[in-house]
Formats: C-alpha cells, sequence, structure tokens
C-alpha cells in the first residue's frame, strides 16, 4: 500500500510564513513595507504558538494514550517546528540588523542602541522620570521564593544585577516591565541634523534607566524577554448550558493561560537563562531564541515621517457606479447579477446595500452573518437604523471567531439593546458562511436580494484582504439562502435538501467529491476535465487522495494557495498533473473559487469554505455557483491573470523552497497591480462585470 504524500499542516504553515519573511528582505519591496512583512510575520508567529504549539504542547503532555489515535507524533512535530522556527528568527535578525537598518539610515532615519549623545540621554532619563517610572514595575527574582506572573505579550527586561559595595555577594536577578501598551514603542530623540531622525524603542529608555532604578547595583547585562500563553478557548460541553456564559468565562482566561513559549534574547547568558526556566517552570520546548527586541509585530506603528516613497503606491479603491451611484441597488441587481472584488473595487457598494435597506419604505427583513466586523461599522449602523424604520432585522453572530470573541459578543449585545433579533453560535459548529439577504413587497410580491462573500462583512479588512463578493437576486440562490437563515433561526433541518448551494454539514462534502469524480470520469473517457482552486489552505485528506486520483486519470489540475497546502505537487504517481503556487503580496489573497470543467459545461463556485477538515466537517460553510457568464469570464480572467504572475508568485513543492516562479517572457507581471489596472480600464470603458 503506498503512502499518501502529506505535509503536516502546521509545517506547512512555516512554509507559508517564509513567504510572508521573504517580502521583508526583497530589495525591490518598498523599505516600510518590508518593515510591515517583518510586523505580520511576527504576529502571525505569535499567534501560531498561542494557538497551534500550545495545541502540540498539551499532546505531548497527555502522553502516549491519548496520542495512540493520532496520524502523526506531536512530540516529532514539536520538535520540527521549533528547529524551522529558530532559523526564521534567525533570519529575521539577519534581514533587520544587516539590511532594514542600514537602508533606513541611507534614507535618514536611524534606529539608535548605543552611543547616545548627553542631550540624547538626557531627553531619555527625563522621558523615563516623566512618562514611564509608574508603569515599569521592577521585580527581584528570588529563586524558588517569589515565582512572578508574566502578563501574556508583555515586554519585560531580565536584568542581572551586582551589589556595588558587596563585591562578594552573589548576582541577583530582575525584572522591568517594558510598559508598550501605554506608551509609544517608537520615540523620537533630539537630533542635531534637520535631515536625520533618531528613533529610539521604548526598551531602550528603560534599559538606559536601570540604574536610576536599582540604585547601589552595577547593572551586568540585561536582555529582553517575553512569555506567550495558551490562547485557545477549551469549551467543553457546547451541546449543554450558556455557551455565551462559558465563553466569556473562558475568554477572561485567556490570558492567564499555560505557557506556551518564552520568547529570548538569544545573547543571553546561558545560566540566566535556566534560572528563568526554573523560576516560571518553562520546558526546553518552550524556548523561542530571537533578537534584541521581541513583539516585533509594532512595526505596524513604526513612524514613517510622512515619506511616501518608502511605501507602495496608492491603489484607490475603484467606484462601482452601476451600484455606488443607482438610485435603488436594487433594482440593479434585479435586472442582473453583479461581481465586485475588493479591495480593488470599493467597498461602498456593500454599505450601501444595507444603507439603503434600512431607508427602502418595501423592505421588510433583512438577515445577515456575522464572523468578523470592524470596530466602527456603517454595516452595523444601518441595521441597527432599520429596526428603527420599522423593518425586521436578524443577524445570527459566531462568538467563536478566535480573536474575535469578545468583538462579537459586544455587538451582539449593542445589536440586541437596538432592537435586532440575535442568534449566536451554533453547538460543536462554526458558522462560517459569508452572506445577507433582503426581501422586499413590491405590489404585493415577494423579491429577494441577496449578497454573497468570500470574505466577511468587515470594512476595514476589505480594504486588505482580496475577496470576491456578489449581489443577485436569482430565485435559486435567494431561495436556498433562506433556506439556510432558516435553519440558523429555528434549528430544524430543511424539508427540501438544496440542489444550488453548498452547504456544510448538509450536501457540501458529497457534492465537492462528486464533482471532482465527475472530473476524473471525463478524464478517463477522453472528455475535457480540469480542476482550477483560489483558496486559502488545502490540508483535508480526504480531499487531496481524491486530487492525487485525478491527477493520475489525467486531470488537469491548478491550484492558488495562500497558506496551508498539504499537498504535494509534481509527484510521479501522484501528482504529476497538479501545478500549484502562492502569492503573496500588498494584500492579503483571501478568495476561494472553485472551476470544474465537466466537459466544457463548466460549474464555477465562490466560497466561504477551504479544504480544511475544520472547514468541511466542523463548520457551517457555504458554496455557491456563479450562474452568469460575464460573472464568469471576469473570475477566469482575475485567475488567469494571477497565475502568470512571475513577481510575486512562489511555487509549491515537496522541498518548500518558496521560489519564485519564473517564465520565459521578459514581460514582469505582478498580479495584483496587473489586477487593478485591469478592473480600472473596465470601469473606464463601461465593461461592468454584470
Amino acid at each position: 500500500m503506498k503512502v499518501v504524500p502529506y505535509i503536516h499542516r502546521d509545517l506547512s504553515w512555516l512554509s507559508f510564513n517564509y513567504r510572508v519573511l521573504q517580502e521583508a528582505k526583497d530589495p525591490n519591496v518598498p523599505l516600510l513595507e518590508r518593515l510591515k512583512f517583518l510586523a505580520i510575520f511576527s504576529s502571525n508567529l505569535d499567534e501560531f504558538f498561542r494557538v497551534r504549539v500550545a495545541n502540540h504542547r498539551n499532546l505531548v503532555r497527555a502522553g502516549k494514550k491519548t496520542q495512540k489515535n493520532l496520524a502523526f507524533e506531536p512530540e516529532k512535530v514539536l520538535v520540527r517546528i521549533l528547529n524551522i522556527v529558530n532559523k526564521q528568527q534567525e533570519e529575521f535578525s539577519s534581514i533587520f540588523e544587516e539590511q532594514i537598518l542600514p537602508d533606513l539610515i541611507k534614507v535618514g532615519i536611524q534606529v539608535k542602541r548605543k552611543k547616545f549623545s548627553p542631550e540624547q540621554l538626557e531627553f531619555m532619563t527625563e522621558y523615563f522620570i516623566d512618562h514611564l517610572q509608574p508603569f515599569v514595575h521592577p521585580i527581584i527574582l528570588l529563586e524558588d521564593k517569589v515565582k512572578p506572573f508574566l502578563n501574556n505579550a508583555n515586554i519585560y527586561l531580565a536584568v542581572e544585577l551586582k551589589d556595588k559595595v558587596k563585591s562578594s555577594a552573589k548576582e541577583m536577578y530582575a525584572l522591568l516591565r517594558i510598559p508598550s501598551d501605554k506608551k509609544p514603542r517608537f520615540i523620537e530623540l533630539p537630533s542635531k541634523k534637520k535631515d536625520k531622525r533618531v528613533i529610539v524603542l521604548l526598551d531602550d529608555i528603560v534599559r538606559n534607566a536601570a540604574e536610576l532604578i536599582f540604585p547601589g547595583f552595577n547593572i551586568i547585562g540585561s536582555y529582553s524577554i517575553k512569555l506567550s500563553r495558551d490562547a485557545e478557548l477549551y469549551i467543553d460541553d457546547e451541546f449543554s448550558g450558556d455557551l455565551i456564559a462559558k465563553v466569556k468565562k473562558s475568554l477572561s482566561k485567556r490570558n492567564i493561560g499555560v505557557a506556551s513559549r518564552l520568547v529570548y534574547d538569544r545573547k543571553i547568558p546561558a545560566p540566566f537563562l535556566n534560572y528563568l526556566m526554573n523560576a516560571f517552570s518553562i520546558h526546553k520546548y518552550d524556548l523561542s531564541p530571537e533578537g534584541r527586541q521581541h513583539n516585533n509585530s509594532d512595526f505596524f506603528k513604526f513612524p514613517s515621517f510622512g515619506l511616501s516613497n518608502l511605501k507602495d503606491p496608492d491603489l484607490a479603491p475603484l467606484s462601482y457606479p452601476p451600484l455606488e451611484k443607482a438610485k435603488s441597488i436594487f433594482d440593479k441587481v434585479q435586472e442582473k447579477d453583479h461581481m465586485l472584488y475588493f479591495p480593488y473595487n470599493s467597498y461602498e457598494s456593500v454599505v450601501q446595500f444595507f444603507e439603503q435597506a434600512a431607508d427602502d419604505p418595501d423592505v421588510t427583513h433583512i438577515k445577515i452573518i456575522q464572523y468578523r466586523v470592524a470596530k466602527k461599522s456603517r454595516i452595523m449602523n444601518a441595521l441597527m437604523k432599520a429596526v428603527k424604520m420599522g423593518k425586521q432585522v436578524t443577524a445570527f453572530i459566531e462568538i467563536k471567531a478566535r480573536f474575535d470573541e469578545e468583538a462579537n459578543l459586544a455587538w451582539g449585545e449593542k445589536l440586541e439593546d437596538a432592537g435586532v433579533t440575535v442568534f449566536y453560535s451554533m453547538p460543536g459548529l462554526k458558522v462560517h458562511s459569508k452572506m445577507a439577504i433582503v426581501r422586499k413587497v413590491v405590489n404585493k410580491k415577494d423579491l429577494f436580494y441577496s449578497y454573497i462573500s468570500t470574505g466577511n462583512f468587515h470594512e476595514d479588512t476589505a480594504k486588505l484582504y482580496t475577496d470576491f463578493g456578489m449581489f443577485t437576486a436569482d430565485s435559486r440562490i435567494t431561495g436556498e439562502v433562506i433556506k439556510l437563515f432558516r435553519y440558523l433561526e429555528t434549528k430544524r433541518l430543511p424539508e427540501q435538501p438544496f440542489e444550488h448551494i453548498l452547504v456544510g454539514q448538509f450536501n457540501l462534502n458529497q457534492q465537492l467529491e462528486s464533482l471532482i469524480d465527475a472530473e476524473i470520469d471525463n478524464a478517463k473517457a477522453g472528455k475535457k476535465a480540469k480542476i482550477t482552486l483560489k483558496l486559502n489552505s488545502l490540508q483535508d485528506k480526504d480531499m487531496i487522495k481524491r486530487l492525487y486520483k485525478a491527477s493520475n486519470a489525467g486531470v488537469k489540475i491548478k491550484i492558488i494557495v495562500r497558506g496551508i497546502c498539504s499537498l504535494v505537487p509534481g509527484l510521479a504517481n501522484f501528482s504529476e498533473n497538479i501545478e500549484c503556487i502562492s502569492i503573496i503580496d500588498r494584500f492579503l489573497e483571501h478568495p476561494r473559487v472553485f472551476i470544474f470543467e465537466n466537459d466544457g459545461k463548466e460549474k464555477m463556485f465562490i466560497s466561504s469554505a477551504d479544504w480544511m477538515v475544520r472547514n468541511l466537517h466542523h463548520r457551517i460553510e457555504t458554496i455557491v455557483p456563479v450562474y452568469n457568464k460575464d460573472l464568469k469570464k471576469f473570475i477566469k480572467k482575475i485567475l488567469a491573470i494571477q497565475f502568470s504572475d512571475n513577481t510575486k508568485a512562489r511555487v509549491i513543492d515537496k522541498s518548500q523552497s518558496n521560489s519564485y516562479k519564473s517564465d520565459d517572457t521578459n514581460l514582469s507581471v505582478r498580479s495584483q497591480v496587473e489586477i487593478y489596472h485591469f478592473i480600472k480600464r473596465n470601469l473606464e470603458l463601461k465593461a461592468w462585470t454584470g
């Protein structure tokens, strides 16, 4: 029996995060954007340790009995993860120290760590006394006597002290909290040169003040450390009791969870590190060496000093006149389907869809699924206004959306207070669909308008994430969207099966398998057979086996995957007919699109679902057909541009080397820029996608 090639999801994820790091070291990326990618890499890694690595550690602690039914050995995977991360962190430090810092100096920005001028030292001392001293909270560490609690993700200076008077006294250890949650991380220092900006990290201001904090001691050394804690919400029995109360209780414990890693300056002396390990009960698997500073996600806030030339050129979202300038969006959608592609298109059409629904006297009902939403949201305001205007408004809120649980609970309470009917998470499942529906009654006739998206109703991320959004009044789709909302509200199974929309927990897996199998049969019969997939993650083993089977049958398979890809393309006897690329660029690639050749009678879908176990088996997901021929052409053109990318596309292969895709053409194709101009040309020619 052949072993099916399969890359563990977490090892594949680390390969994805390395693609982010590649952007930080690419000299063709504007300098401040490279800093942004360092921030993204760091932020991604923090969440990875708090969730995925914490899970592996828990499996290792649970012992062999718990592990016996697993398809992998947690300890081996954990060791590989730590080895890969350590190498990536070394490269991170090298990129920052040897590339980015010198390049910043070239443009007149210096991040200074030592050799401060007397004026700068005076400024730092005064800044510490005036702004930082109340928040620093020095703690003397006494082995086996004082074991202070370290706040999750806070930075501390671990300081080694020596008594100035008692020369024979042993070294002492202490901690200083860096109050980066209270004050800016980057502080500008006085400079004698007008064309030169000097930045100091908050860490180094505290470091410089250590002798003020510990009078009578010599400072032998100071080293930055950070503790990350397990962030998973362990809700034991979601089938009984008050789920909202359980989530709230778990949230209150998230920041006091079990330590998942100790991040430390790799220059810290071994005896000091061992002391800290004992003081905080840290295992060797919890150690993560980094450079001089941590919480590098703070680079998101690095000052730009108005130097726009150090950032990506502006790609302002493009207005979509057929809807944005329409007196009634609903009339335009009644005429034909419309497809927008964010953030290239403005999100204004989506916002106006809800605002017009609130104002339209013929609208009677609005229903929406909320997974993640902006802190300040015109869409949510429109829903609350709609209630005041006499509409019946229903919101299904998924309160188990990781790291958005608290925000979703707050929005749920606010909507309820405004009179919106709110339904919360389903027991044992996450609802991950992205859709809304509006009902109008005109001349006693019911009219329905649905908005289907691959992304959330989030006005902020709509400027950063690429997503397709489709407006439709097609009764084949709206009728089944109504059916799904009825199920979410009543928990009663639909009397009639879903025929057009594929819905998780109902027909989604079965229909996906049938679509792949049909391509296999067509290939064997010598008919047209091809599968094109665009998704965030591909991890489900059953689906991967089916794709291998399709490849062996002669089905040509092309995949664009942003993150996890457990499938191994290009292997003899498995995946010779599978080509896979990943695109990492200024926007985060987020859509899911599935296209099946079907012997020339093409079937195309947009979706909220990745091909992961969690999406296909433990969520309410939706895969929605695209019936309009013009919309199909539009999506296929977008994918064709992405497959031609030879600038930001990486080849996914068994080596996970993330080599950049190349071709024989001399023309450089950067797909995200090409797509922007393609859409702009279409708009200028009034070639609306509908």
